[in-house]
């Protein structure tokens, strides 16, 4: 069964409108809670990067604080002692390489610590509005699972959706199957019957 774009992509604004707004208006934010939201979910990250920002706001602040401080600040996330020291590194080099400024460009966000292809696509998508993929875990489960590609990794979903959805979508689409991967197409006992997709989607690997 070929899915229709343009129609899965219209109930996915539908059901959470949210989405077509999710501009970051400060790039170290988007960035700083991009990499604590590895492994952490978005309940749970963001009231800490609130909390984080509420104290040290720029990368000049981040990295005179002690370590300890941030720490405290984000224990609610996972792995929050490494984090905490990814921040002041990134921190330092963004002072050091790019006068205290968010790069705008993939290649120089891959250089900073705990950034791989989908925070880095993430702070380009919502922080830059650029037509950047984000592809995290629920993206390429979820991607599978409806049918759209038959990919084993990641990187490989990303090259694969970007084959089949217009540019327009793109930086959309992370934060539109997240959302469903949270609410309703769960890996485990996913919720088919009270899903807006149901009637069109073939339910692979379930």
């Amino acid at each position: 069964m070929s899915m229709d774009i343009d129609e899965l992509m219209k109930r996915l604004f539908e059901l959470y409108p949210e989405a077509s707004n999710d501009a970051f208006k400060d790039p170290f934010f988007a960035l700083i809670s991009t990499v604590m939201s590895h492994r952490t979910r978005d309940d749970v990250t963001y009231p800490a990067a609130s909390k984080l920002f509420e104290k040290f706001s720029t990368p000049e602040e981040m990295v005179r604080a002690d370590v300890s401080e941030i720490e405290i600040l984000i224990k609610d996330v996972g792995f929050y002692r490494v984090k905490a020291g990814r921040i002041k590194e990134i921190s330092r080099l963004l002072l050091e390489k790019y006068d205290g400024r968010v790069p705008d460009d993939m290649e120089a966000l891959l250089e900073l610590p705990g950034v791989g292809r989908k925070t880095a696509n993430c702070v380009l998508a919502h922080a830059f509005l650029k037509d950047a993929l984000a592809v995290d875990t629920h993206v390429h489960r979820i991607s599978n699972r409806l049918g759209l590609v038959e990919t084993k990794a990641p990187e490989e979903t990303e090259i694969e959706l970007k084959k089949i959805f217009p540019q327009k979508y793109w930086r959309h689409i992370n934060l539109l199957l997240v959302k469903l991967g949270q609410n309703t197409c769960r890996p485990i006992s996913p919720r088919c019957k009270t899903c807006a997709l149901d009637d069109i989607c073939p339910k692979i690997l379930l």
